[in-house]
C-alpha cells in the first residue's frame, strides 16, 4: 500500500501540479490579517509608525516628575515625538550629557502612561478589538457578573489619587489632558476612545473629573468636555438623584452652563422629532 506511494516514477510526479492546500491559504490570510491589525493599532504621533525603529542609541534625557521628583528615562529620539518635549530639548542642544526635563506638576502615573505610549503606540491597559463582537474593548475586560448587564468590567482600575485634585479622578481624563500639553494629538483620541468604554464609575468621580477636564483643556477643544456633557444627559436619572450633583451645581461654573445648554439643545431635538412625526392637519 505504501510501495505505490513511495516510488512513484519522477515522471508521474512532475507532470503534476501541486496545488497550495486551503488551509495554507487561510494561514497566509490570517497572517496578512494580523499584519494589518497590528499597523491599524499603532498611533500616529507613536515612534512606531515609523518605517523603521526609532533611534534607541539618542542620547538618554532625565524627566523630573512631581513635587516629589521621581525619576524617569527615555531616549531624545522618543520624546521628542512630542512638540513640547522636542521644544524643551532644542534649547539643551549643546548639552550633550545630564540633559534634563522638570515637570513639578505632573503626576508619576500620568507620565508613565505617556512614556509607554511614545514606545510602544498604547498604554496600559491597551485597546483591543474583539473580532468575534466586532467591538473595541480594553486589554483584560472581562464580561460584567451581572447578566441584564452588557457591559464589560475593566481588569485595571480606570481611577487614580491626584495629588494636584486631592482626590480620586480617571485616568484616562488626566492622560488626555496631558497629551493635550504635550501635544499629542492622536494620544488624546487614543485616550478618549478608552475612556467611552468606561462603566460604572461613581457619580462623584464623575464630576470631579469632568471638572478637572474643564480646567485642563482650552475652549478651542471640546471633544473630552462633550463626552462629559453626553454622558451627565444619558445619565441624567441617576445624577438627579445625587446629593454630590446638587453641591456641584450650587458651586457652579462653566461646566454647568454647557450642561444646560446641552440640555435645552437634547430637548430641541426630542421636539422637532416629535413634530417631524405628527402629521400635519389643515
Amino acid at each position: 500500500m505504501f510501495g505505490k506511494r513511495s516510488f512513484a516514477s519522477s515522471k508521474d510526479r512532475s507532470g503534476k501540479i501541486t496545488k497550495q492546500s486551503k488551509r495554507s491559504f487561510r494561514d497566509e490570510s490570517r497572517q496578512k490579517q494580523r499584519i494589518v491589525d497590528k499597523m491599524e493599532s499603532v498611533r500616529m504621533d507613536s515612534p512606531a509608525m515609523e518605517q523603521v525603529s526609532p533611534s534607541l542609541t539618542s542620547a538618554i534625557v532625565t524627566i523630573v516628575i512631581g513635587p516629589d521628583q521621581r525619576l524617569f528615562a527615555a531616549h531624545e529620539d522618543v520624546l521628542c515625538h512630542s512638540p513640547y518635549f522636542a521644544e524643551a530639548l532644542r534649547g539643551q542642544f549643546f548639552e550633550s550629557t545630564n540633559r534634563r526635563i522638570d515637570l513639578p506638576t505632573e503626576e508619576p502615573e500620568v507620565f508613565s502612561c505617556i512614556l509607554e505610549y511614545l514606545y510602544k503606540g498604547d498604554y496600559y491597559p491597551r485597546l483591543v478589538h474583539d473580532k468575534r463582537r466586532q467591538t473595541w474593548m480594553l486589554e483584560g475586560a472581562v464580561s460584567s457578573p451581572d447578566p441584564n448587564k452588557g457591559d464589560r468590567v475593566a481588569a485595571v482600575e480606570p481611577t487614580f489619587f491626584h495629588a494636584g485634585v486631592g482626590d480620586i479622578i480617571l485616568r484616562d481624563t488626566a492622560v488626555y489632558c496631558a497629551a493635550d500639553r504635550y501635544g499629542l494629538e492622536e494620544l488624546k483620541k487614543l485616550s478618549l476612545r478608552k475612556q467611552g468604554l468606561q462603566s460604572g464609575i461613581e457619580v462623584g468621580t464623575i464630576l470631579r473629573s469632568a471638572r478637572y477636564a474643564y480646567e485642563n483643556t482650552p475652549d478651542s477643544d471640546s471633544r473630552l468636555r462633550a463626552h462629559y456633557l453626553a454622558l451627565i444627559i444619558r445619565s441624567r436619572k441617576t445624577f438627579k438623584r445625587s446629593g454630590t450633583m446638587q453641591m456641584e451645581m450650587e458651586m457652579g461654573g462653566k461646566l454647568f452652563f454647557d450642561l444646560f445648554v446641552a440640555m435645552c439643545n437634547h430637548v430641541d431635538d426630542i421636539v422637532d422629532a416629535s413634530n417631524a412625526r405628527t402629521p400635519k392637519t389643515i
